[in-house]
């Protein structure tokens, strides 16, 4: 296993591509990106379309986007659920897609990944003790049962269950009690790296605070990382220390949280932000909304130049024919826009 440095990223992502073929409405498997549609007989849904951006260790990055932008494709190929098009994940300077054996299992033990909808997530004819307990009898991580139950009981109190509910079922549980149950299962296993997939949008705005807290007292506590899928931005900017803005597949502006909210210099980061509710009722009713026009163009026919031209009210001449570099502007922030 290749010698991690310390400034070195944990996770570097470079040109990823990932699509899926589309037939009938329903998505198929995914498509070797040397294939045609003209050839497989298909269409094809770029979801991801050549995304870079890497992770330092014990940091945050957000992922945000209009829904249907290509977010949680990027945090499952990320993770290993979907294999990549093209491109390359590469985690603690191994090649994910070129490791074998041991070296990837061990790989992809440390990457985990809590889903977005705790309902759907969690076996519901499994106990909370087996839902936590499962990934650790997989990889062999306690000894015996008695051990397992301590390691089952540790986590518990640490995500805030009590250790006494762990022959419940998940329907005992509410909505954010069962988002608790998916983290402390990622943390069965003693990962280095969390893809968190919109944590809180499927539970109540009271409980949404508490597991953002928790998540980051888990990352002081574990030196975890994470990259953090989410629309909510107001939340990205609490918890991020880099955040990434996607668009149709792209990554549009890459920036630290705070230049992000102090200086955003993408036409689509000025819009989402604007759309972003300021407490202060002198300052909301002094901004103005910047409202985009038209609809997302579809994935499976994006728009030549800028993805975004269609909808921008900066558009030039150049942003309908060339797709605009990412381009470093200083001081950690990356754009890809002609209009700087």
């Amino acid at each position: 296993m290749a010698e991690q440095r310390h400034d070195a990223p944990i996770l570097q992502v470079n040109n990823l591509k990932k699509y899926f073929s589309h037939k009938g409405g329903i998505f198929g498997t995914a498509m070797e990106e040397k294939e045609t549609p003209a050839k497989a007989g298909k269409g094809v849904v770029k979801a991801v379309d050549g995304v870079s951006f890497s992770i330092a260790p014990g940091k945050t990055l957000g992922l945000v986007g209009e829904s249907g932008c290509g977010k949680t494709t990027v945090g499952r190929t990320v993770i290993g659920l979907y294999s990549p098009t093209t491109g390359s994940v590469i985690y603690k300077g191994v090649d994910l897609a070129k490791a074998r054996g041991e070296l990837r299992a061990r790989n992809r033990r440390q990457m985990q990944m809590v889903f977005q909808d705790p309902y759907a997530s969690l076996n519901p004819r499994m106990t909370v003790g087996d839902i936590v307990g499962e990934p650790i009898d997989i990889h062999r991580l306690a000894s015996n049962k008695k051990e397992r139950l301590e390691k089952i009981q540790e986590l518990l109190k640490m995500v805030g269950l009590n250790p006494e509910h762990i022959n419940r079922y998940p329907h005992e549980f509410s909505g954010g009690q069962r988002q608790r149950i998916g983290i402390a299962r990622a943390l069965a296993v003693e990962p280095d790296l969390i893809v968190c997939d919109e944590p809180v949008s499927a539970v109540d705005v009271s409980i949404q605070a508490q597991i953002v807290n928790m998540l980051e007292r888990l990352q002081d506590e574990l030196g975890l990382t994470y990259m953090i899928i989410a629309h909510d931005l107001s939340m990205i900017k609490y918890i991020s220390d880099h955040v990434a803005v996607m668009y149709l597949g792209k990554i549009v502006e890459l920036v630290t949280s705070e230049n992000l909210y102090a200086n955003p210099l993408h036409p689509y980061t000025k819009a989402l932000l604007s759309a972003v509710p300021i407490a202060d009722p002198v300052v909301e009713r002094r901004r103005r909304r910047i409202l985009l026009e038209g609809d997302v163009p579809s994935p499976m026919n994006p728009p030549p130049g800028c993805r975004f031209h269609t909808r921008c009210n900066r558009v030039l001449p150049v942003c309908r024919e060339e797709e605009p570099p990412m381009t470093s502007l200083g001081q950690g922030q990356w754009v890809a826009c002609h209009n700087l």
